[in-house]
């Protein structure tokens, strides 16, 4: 750690040395908005139902981690705290809020006042005050994320917030100055803390600049050294049980702290205004994805980073945190990639680790997934063999807690301002609606009507008290031909802009320059299938922000039941149909039926009104154990006729092949889709 130590002491020494000078935060590119001025609307508030109506709505009244188990002078105490309490806490609070529930809001408000309530007076936070356990700040870092939103909605709890922060980071700054409160995983989640100094900075300084600039570079100086561990040098190109570690931490390369420290460099940007942080970060993005991701727009670690195999596992919070590091990485940059691949990240990976319900999740997903039940052996070097089955907490309770925050999250992140707030941003795609006051006093109402991302068309509608700027996220896959715009009344448009440094990787923004009163806009962004290339000469399949998978029929078994709560189930997978197919991409056809009401839960087996059809046939592809799929074959030879099969959109699927073999069919010739060569798509 010589090299940390180093890059502390130049990062303290050269603050002392400009002493004279005030502190000041580079600024974000946008700025997000307070929660509530940012609804679901259609499908994705009905999603919101369905979570609230699930786990993530009702463990608060069983789940030993974040249930009331004990009375301690009059208020609830919410167990283990520094994890469990917090993470459920950040989701609840803009759950909650996003669709309309007071039960849930007065639950998170009384979770909020009681931590503040029971600070100590050297200032600590959590359940340790008054107890001889040791204190590490990471636990913290989720209840100060949710504290934010929930100030933020309801401003007249800021100052009471603000004025306890400002006490725990005076304490957080001794600490750190006598080497205390870091320990494993505290050092590896430094970032989420100074997001939460930057709020403060940015919003309630209160004189004490020089204190929160000093705790971000000592929170750096303690924690681990992304720059160094997403360099192309360092990183690993690979699965790492087999590799040799630089690091003396393992959970360097574990990947929910990857995902969470994807953060750490667009943050360290902001203290040091150094333009390489924010290189760093692209490249390091970059390298994660070429090395270790998957079509479902996640990553690879069960548990530490695994390569690009299809029957590897990605950790439930590594989408989560992922969704969340991707939104604050366009936010401070404004690199459209980051967007793009949040987008695919939420309507593919999320809800494909999810039941249909919600009251049931995986901890780990697979690209090709042949069973949800105990792996004994299970391809998953450092985890359990009942990982992969949905329940109430296989494997680790931590995705439990964590995961409500992925949905609430997307949408509180699908709409920012500019910086000086004179111009909407939509970044996200989906039904939502918008009422906040820009700059100039400039009130302005949108709703985004859409089925997207099962359809090409948005309505957007938009009241505004005066003229401005709507940009929206044009996404990369789609071609600048295939843009098609139809505005009314004295609205102008244009697409692309090739003088903005962050319209990179072909993603682009739509520019609408709106008049004061009402208008209208119609936005076709109609996509191409286009093939990505995947190991052993396999091919995964998209189609504008989804990628497509054969859903394998199956049967469901409940394995055990809650003796607290009668829907919280285990539940085991069985394929009850064959899966082993490879398949003939040139004979892709897709189907939509936009005139289909979207149902609500939206996300199961053939509920979604999108599909394709491709030329398939059996082929001898063995299992890699008793229960999970071997590598795709690369010279498969058919075993059975040819026969079309139907791919679903991967988020809908719970058992699923969605990395085929390739072999070349008769039906190319005779009326399919001929010799065509679709795109292929690079991730």
């Amino acid at each position: 750690m010589f090299m940390r130590k180093v890059l502390g002491f130049a990062l303290i020494g050269a603050r002392a040395a400009s002493a004279a000078a005030k502190p000041t935060l580079a600024s974000k590119q946008y700025e997000t908005l307070p929660l509530g001025q940012i609804l679901p609307e259609g499908w994705l508030y009905d999603q919101l139902v369905v979570q609230t109506e699930g786990v993530a709505g009702h463990m608060h009244e069983f789940y030993d981690l974040v249930a009331k188990s004990d009375w301690i002078g009059g208020h609830s105490y919410y167990s283990y705290l520094e994890e469990a309490g917090s993470y459920w806490f950040n989701a609840m609070v803009p759950n909650s809020v996003l669709v309309k529930s007071s039960e849930l809001y007065e639950k998170s408000l009384e979770f909020f006042h009681y931590v503040l309530d029971t600070q100590d007076e050297s200032g600590w936070l959590g359940p340790e005050v008054g107890t001889d356990k040791p204190r590490y700040l990471w636990g913290r870092y989720p209840f100060f994320f949710g504290a934010i939103q929930l100030v933020e909605y309801d401003p007249s709890l800021e100052p009471r917030f603000v004025e306890a922060m400002h006490r725990f980071i005076r304490l957080a700054n001794d600490m750190l100055r006598k080497g205390e409160g870091v320990e494993h995983w505290a050092s590896t989640r430094w970032e989420d803390f100074a997001l939460a100094l930057q709020w403060m900075f940015d919003r309630h300084p209160d004189g004490k600049e020089e204190l929160l600039i000093d705790t971000m570079q000592r929170l750096k100086w303690s924690g681990a050294p992304w720059e160094d561990i997403f360099s192309e040098e360092l990183f690993p190109k690979e699965a790492v049980e087999n590799l040799e570690n630089p690091w003396d931490e393992d959970l360097f390369w574990h990947g929910v702290n990857l995902a969470e420290g994807m953060k750490a460099l667009p943050a360290t940007y902001r203290f040091t205004h150094n333009a390489s942080d924010l290189e760093a970060a692209s490249a390091g993005w970059d390298l994660m994805f070429r090395y270790h991701g998957r079509p479902s727009g996640a990553f690879n670690a069960d548990e530490l980073l695994s390569g690009l195999e299809a029957n590897r596992g990605s950790e439930l919070c590594l989408v989560v945190e992922l969704m969340f590091s991707g939104s604050f990485l366009f936010q401070v940059s404004g690199d459209l990639k980051y967007a793009d691949r949040v987008e695919r990240v939420t309507y593919n990976a999320l809800p494909a680790t999810i039941t249909a319900d919600m009251w049931g999740r995986q901890y780990l997903q697979q690209q090709n997934q042949v069973a949800a039940k105990n792996m004994t052996p299970n391809p998953f070097p450092e985890d359990g063999p009942d990982s992969n089955i949905f329940g109430l907490e296989p494997n680790y309770p931590c995705c439990t807690v964590n995961f409500p925050q992925g949905w609430p999250k997307f949408v509180t992140n699908a709409f920012v301002t500019s910086a000086d707030e004179s111009s909407l941003t939509q970044v996200y795609i989906g039904p939502m609606s918008v009422n906040t006051i820009l700059a100039g006093g400039n009130a302005v109402h949108v709703t985004v009507s859409t089925q997207y991302p099962f359809s090409d068309t948005v309505h957007i509608s938009v009241v505004a008290d005066k003229p401005f700027l709507y940009k929206m996220r044009i996404p990369g896959w789609v071609s600048d031909e295939g843009v098609r715009v139809d505005v009314d009344r004295d609205a102008t448009y244009s697409v692309g802009d090739d003088t903005l440094e962050y319209t990179k990787g072909g993603a682009r923004f739509l520019y609408l320059w709106l008049p004061a009163g009402a208008s209208r806009i119609q936005v076709e962004l109609p996509a191409e299938i286009s093939i990505e290339e995947r190991p052993h000469k396999s091919v995964a399949v998209h189609r504008g922000p989804l990628n497509y998978a054969f859903d394998i029929e199956r049967t469901e078994t409940i394995l055990k039941s809650d003796p607290r709560e009668a829907r919280a189930v285990d539940l085991q997978y069985d394929a009850v149909a064959d899966w082993e197919y490879a398949i003939d991409p040139t004979t892709l056809r897709f189907y939509m039926d936009e005139e289909t009401e979207l149902p609500a839960p939206i996300w199961d087996y053939g509920l979604a009104p999108v599909w394709m059809t491709v030329r398939a046939c059996l082929i001898e592809w063995p299992l890699g154990g008793d229960t999970f799929a071997a590598h795709p074959p690369e010279s498969p030879a058919c075993v059975g006729e040819e026969r079309e099969i139907v791919l679903s959109p991967y988020g809908t699927t719970k058992l699923r092949i969605s990395e085929f073999p390739v072999f070349q069919s008769k039906g190319r010739n005779t009326g399919m889709a001929g010799d065509k060569q679709f795109p292929v798509h690079e991730l």
